[in-house]
């Protein structure tokens, strides 16, 4: 089995943890959401993802944006899209970092993303039966997010 990580080392007094082993989400979109919602207050955040998820505001795409369409409602940028099962399992994440830091007494009003990443896990092998007893490899991507929220 792989060595899991956190990629920082933050002040463990001011910070609380999480982090999502080889979750059935997107890698691409993942690191999208991931680079849009680095830096913002922990509430403002979960809105963000709630409002993907319900299709009322789009992520943009800056780095994998090739082939995507253009979506209204996005400030300064144009290629966008509504990742809603990526966002799902970010924003379940996300809530539980939260409860990390309830647990450690830290104060939820004052929590802020100090550090968010999403990196590729292990592909899970499948197989797609195709004509004259063929097959072709049909193999599942998985996605690691490590989060960090720090009290401001």
């Amino acid at each position: 089995m792989a060595q899991y990580d956190y990629s920082v080392d933050p002040d463990p007094e001011k910070t609380s943890k999480a982090y999502g082993r080889e979750l059935h989400i997107s890698p691409k979109d993942s690191v999208e959401i991931c680079n849009y919602i680095r830096g913002m207050k922990l509430d403002k955040a979960k809105n963000t993802l709630q409002k993907t998820i319900e299709k009322e505001q789009p992520i943009p795409y800056r780095k994998h944006n090739s082939n995507k369409g253009h979506r209204k409602g996005l400030q300064g940028w144009d290629a966008g899209g509504y990742p809603e099962k990526a966002a799902s399992g970010i924003l379940k994440i996300l809530e539980n970092a939260e409860s990390n830091a309830e647990y450690k007494g830290l104060d939820k009003e004052k929590l802020k993303i100090k550090h968010i990443a999403a990196n590729r896990g292990r592909q899970l092998p499948g197989m797609m039966p195709r004509a004259f007893g063929r097959a072709t490899p049909s193999n599942t991507s998985t996605t690691n997010i490590e989060v960090v929220l720090e009290e401001q």
